[in-house]
């Protein structure tokens, strides 16, 4: 309640009022009456400064123009509105006073529920003080349900524990009984497991030290390990002697039995170490022997399908007819292509990939094989075998060491057999072969991702290259230390050493396509130095200068036909022959021409450039050449079926015969042009016309020996 008037006297008033309104016929209009405003004459005086100014402002209002212009005053103009607003404040006071019976109802309404509220903040304020009873009740419970908890959290996390304790340190009698009695299979390994298991818990736990649990479970723990190793142990070792039986698939033996049991070394490692290291040496021993017998056995059943190839006497420079002091007689070179053409032995690269050979069936068939197929059978059958040892190793040792120790003894005997070989090896492109046959190995190893043979490999590949070397330095040597007395033969026709030579190279040209050997290239390039020098010595041996330029031709367009057999694409050695055939060409033509034609070639040569009109003492005259024109036209045509014929039993290739061929009848045509255009510049020339052949008839007669081509 305000200080002043309270609710219930002022709807007290408004009731009674009314009440006194209705009985006395109230009109507070007519009590009230008219307000009218009188002039104060005792009022101060008003100023009228700014008057003129401030009308001027508002003489655009509408009001104030219409005051103005009507005339009336402001002050009875104020007067009206005073009383317009005195009567609008009567109307409204009408208006309260006839709703005064709202208010009193309005009045008695708020006074209801007031009393209502009242009661409610009475039974609210009761319900206040039971939750704050309630809450503190409730506050009380949650921090016992929070202890309680707690506690089982604890109590169920030592639960846990315990009972793993329990389950770590407790010796089942089951497993008592599989590891002392039963057989080693499946289950055993899986109770190996679980002995592991407590055997770790046991020796890594500091507090089951302490435990006096452990002091009744440690000695049966004690007593089942050294059971569990003895067992396994005598398995493992009875599998081993397995490897050692004849006919035994060391590979089956290992991937379907020992694999099964690979747990057995864990835990013999992890529990057992002596043990272990036990049967690491017998299983390194085991595959030692055996892999060595294996091995050895194979190797001298190959030796068996070896087929000589060369022998230190098989060199390029040396001749057909020589052979050791007390040697017997030898099969001659020229029919024992394989000493110096690669020929089909190339396919070995090919077939790097394929299977070892099986040497009873190759025996049994009678087939021979250069040593390059021995020797990637051998490695073929070393990179399957190493592999498969690699990753059993690695897999059930969990070591790759052990691969080394086991292999010590297969490299052995390898390298046994193989550096008595080598030693003994004359055979070049079996050399060379072989060394591609290692990269290739290297490649195959690589992409298996076994890395076990790299540094075997390495070794090979390196010993391989100094013999080659060795070799190949002993066929250059036996062309600079050739006998060139014996190597000759009165032929003109390719020699059988330059034969020799081509084959020889265009087989390691082909042996260097993919590879680019840079070593081999310059190899290459000192044998063909040590050659040119020998076949120039051979040619100087004949008498006449044409005998040696035919046979330099032929030798050289020979080498040129088997270079470009072993590659299309040529090469600088090609490119070097090449060049020297069309120099010796050039120069047979010249040859043969000057044995036919030789007053008309040197009247050319000598006369025909010579500028008459500087010299004419030394002018040509018609007798000088009536003689030359008469003689070629008399035996031009006899010349040439001569020159025919000399070349088609001088050259042993027929295309490059009659190429030579068109040669020299091109150039006797040109010869012959020069002359005809000197005797047109001789004074009287023309009357040797109806002696000169024509240049269409030559051309006619090139053009019928240029079909035989």
């Amino acid at each position: 309640m305000s200080d002043g008037i309270s609710i219930d006297a002022l709807g007290q008033a408004v009731g009674d009022f009314s009440n006194h309104e209705k009985q006395l016929g109230f009109d507070l209009g007519a009590y009230v009456g008219d307000l009218a405003f009188e002039e104060d004459s005792g009022s101060e005086d008003i100023s009228l400064e700014g008057l003129q100014q401030e009308l001027e402002e508002c003489e655009s209002d509408e009001v104030v123009a219409n005051i103005l212009s009507s005339g009336a005053k402001l002050r009875e103009y104020a007067k009206g509105v005073e009383n317009n607003l005195r009567k609008v404040e009567l109307d409204s006071i009408e208006d309260y006073i006839k709703e005064s019976d709202n208010l009193v109802s309005l009045h008695d309404q708020i006074h209801d529920c007031d009393s209502i509220l009242s009661q409610m903040e009475t039974l609210l304020s009761g319900f206040q003080e039971e939750i704050g009873s309630i809450s503190s009740d409730i506050k009380i419970l949650q921090e016992k349900s929070m202890d309680m908890g707690l506690r089982l959290k604890n109590r169920r996390v030592a639960e846990s524990k315990l009972a793993k304790f329990v389950e770590d340190i407790i010796v089942p009698p089951k497993m008592i009984d599989v590891i002392v009695d039963g057989e080693v299979n499946e289950e055993y390994i899986r109770t190996l497991e679980i002995l592991s298991k407590k055997l770790k818990f046991v020796a890594a736990d500091p507090a089951v030290k302490s435990s006096k649990a452990l002091k009744d479970v440690e000695p049966e723990l004690e007593k089942l390990r050294q059971k569990a190793i003895s067992k396994v142990y005598d398995f493992i070792v009875q599998k081993l002697i397995a490897l050692r039986k004849p006919k035994t698939n060391i590979q089956i033996l290992q991937q379907s039995v020992l694999l099964k049991y690979k747990y057995i070394i864990s835990f013999l490692k992890e529990h057992g170490k002596e043990v272990f290291m036990d049967v690491r040496a017998a299983y390194i021993d085991t595959m030692n022997k055996v892999l060595s017998a294996h091995f050895r056995a194979y190797i001298q059943a190959l030796e068996k399908l070896q087929l000589d190839i060369a022998t230190a006497y098989d060199l390029i420079g040396v001749e057909t007819r020589s052979a050791g002091l007390f040697s017997r007689a030898r099969e001659p070179l020229k029919n024992r292509s394989a000493v110096f053409a690669l020929g089909e032995r190339i396919k070995i690269i090919k077939e790097i990939d394929q299977p070892a050979l099986i040497p009873h069936i190759a025996e049994a068939s009678s087939l021979k094989y250069p040593y390059e197929v021995l020797f990637r059978s051998l490695h073929k059958l070393l990179m399957d075998t190493a592999t498969s040892e690699y990753i059993f190793c690695d897999d059930f040792f969990g070591e790759e060491s052990i691969f080394y120790e086991i292999f010590a003894g297969p490299f052995s005997v390898i390298d046994e057999h193989f550096n008595p070989v080598l030693t003994n090896c004359f055979d070049a492109i079996g050399l060379m072969l072989m060394i591609r046959i290692i990269h290739h190995h290297q490649l195959i190893m690589s992409r298996r991702g076994i890395p076990c043979l790299d540094s075997y490999l390495d070794k090979v590949n390196i010993s391989l290259w100094p013999r080659f070397k060795m070799v190949f330095d002993s066929h250059i040597s036996s062309l600079r230390d050739a006998n060139i007395k014996t190597l000759w033969e009165d032929d003109v026709h390719p020699h059988y050493v330059m034969r020799r030579y081509a084959e020889f190279t265009a087989s390691f040209i082909h042996l260097n396509v993919e590879y680019g050997d840079g070593q081999l290239d310059i190899n290459l390039e000192r044998l063909r130095m040590a050659v040119d020098v020998l076949i120039l010595k051979l040619a100087k041996l004949f008498p006449r200068p044409k005998q040696q330029i035919v046979f330099l031709i032929n030798n050289y367009d020979m080498t040129i036909a088997v270079l470009k057999e072993a590659g299309p694409e040529g090469g600088k050695i090609q490119m070097h022959f090449e060049e020297l055939l069309k120099s010796n060409t050039s120069l047979f033509v010249e040859e043969l021409l000057v044995e036919h034609f030789s007053d008309l070639i040197k009247f050319v040569k000598s006369r025909a450039s010579e500028d008459s009109s500087s010299n004419p003492e030394r002018s040509i005259t018609v007798a000088e050449v009536d003689p030359l024109v008469k003689d070629f036209g008399s035996r031009w045509k006899t010349a040439i079926e001569l020159m025919h014929k000399d070349i088609i039993t001088s050259f042993s290739n027929f295309l490059c015969g009659m190429e030579i061929l068109r040669a020299a009848l091109t150039q006797l045509l040109l010869y012959y042009t020069r002359l005809t255009d000197c005797i047109k510049k001789i004074p009287g020339g023309s009357g040797l016309n109806k002696d000169l052949v024509s240049i269409q008839s030559i051309m006619f007669e090139i053009r019928k020996y240029s079909k035989t081509f």
